[in-house]
């Protein structure tokens, strides 16, 4: 699995230079946009710096995508089976959670299902961004325990829980326990 997240990492800084480059966006307008340092953009472009989960949902938003789309490569073979070793993975640099796309892209689905080992005391936060109001997404705890904090209120989640919540408000995961913890995030992109 290492050789696998290696591997996706690095395509992530030319991935986020494609993205602006067919988005017609200067670094500096994607700064503006993404509320993410210039500096700090052009550091991850040139694959100088790893973005955090946070950061590079910010930058995410900006580029008019939630976190799947970004990791959804632009393919043009579609496939309703997705192996195991073939889903994307990807290690957030600063939790160490890792972040798995499981569902198969492009097959005509609005629907994304994606896994997250999430470490323990790990705590990340998405602010609100505009890009994604309208979508939805279910947390569905398997394994541990989480705190999420909604624009609802905060949520303790133990194993077989789940959670409803829309996307775009902003909300934050949070292992308060000193072990791991495993849940499917189930991601509706159309807008309600």
């Amino acid at each position: 699995m290492e050789n696998n997240i290696d591997t996706f990492e690095q395509s992530i800084a030319e991935r986020i230079k494609h993205l602006r480059a067919q988005g017609n966006l200067t670094l500096e307008q994607l700064a503006t946009a993404s509320g993410v340092s210039r500096a700090m953009i052009s550091r991850i472009e040139r694959g100088e710096a790893s973005p955090t989960a946070a950061l590079l949902a910010r930058i995410c938003a900006a580029l008019g995508l939630s976190l799947s789309g970004f990791f959804a490569e632009d393919r043009e073979i579609v496939s309703p089976l997705v192996k195991r070793q073939d889903q994307p993975t990807w290690r957030d640099p600063d939790t160490g959670y890792v972040r798995r796309a499981v569902s198969p892209p492009y097959v005509g689905s609005d629907v994304d299902i994606v896994e997250v080992n999430f470490p323990a005391h790990a705590k990340v936060s998405f602010p609100p961004h505009a890009a994604s109001r309208g979508m939805t997404q279910y947390v569905w705890l398997l394994e541990g325990s989480i705190e999420m904090t909604t624009g609802a209120g905060v949520y303790l989640m133990e194993a077989g829980d789940c959670l409803f919540m829309p996307v775009g408000d902003g909300h934050t995961f949070h292992n308060p326990t000193d072990t791991p913890a495993r849940y499917a995030v189930v991601l509706d992109h159309r807008k309600r």
